[in-house]
């Protein structure tokens, strides 16, 4: 199931970057040389644009959908929970201080030089 939302979602993803680049921009686009110009007098030119930019939230909607689903619902988790020291809460036994170790005595040829 999630190999098919998966591969439902790259088919959606690439028809959202061809609609989006039919739009006309206001330097004129892709819509030209996709035939926008034949989609325009099919629809109207104010149709188009209204049919495109609709066309786009459906698709960009039907993404984010798929996406969170299959990552709330699909993804696989991990079953074993894994715990820090703190979240235990098994005091750790600290070792007892060391205490300092004494300088061995001098000799009695180092005090002479």
């Amino acid at each position: 199931m999630f190999n098919f939302i998966v591969s439902l979602d790259i088919i959606i993803s690439i028809l959202l970057m061809i609609v989006v680049l039919m739009q006309s921009s206001k330097g004129g686009g892709l819509a030209g040389s996709f035939g926008g110009s034949t989609v325009g007098t099919v629809f109207g030119v104010r149709r188009t644009a209204d049919f495109l930019s609709r066309t786009t939230t459906i698709l960009a909607s039907i993404f984010i959908a798929l996406c969170l689903i299959a990552n709330i619902f699909f993804l696989p988790t991990s079953s074993k929970s894994v715990e820090s020291i703190i979240q235990r809460g098994n005091p750790t036994s600290v070792p007892a201080p060391l205490t300092p170790r004494s300088l061995p005595a001098a000799t009695p040829q180092q005090q002479g030089k």
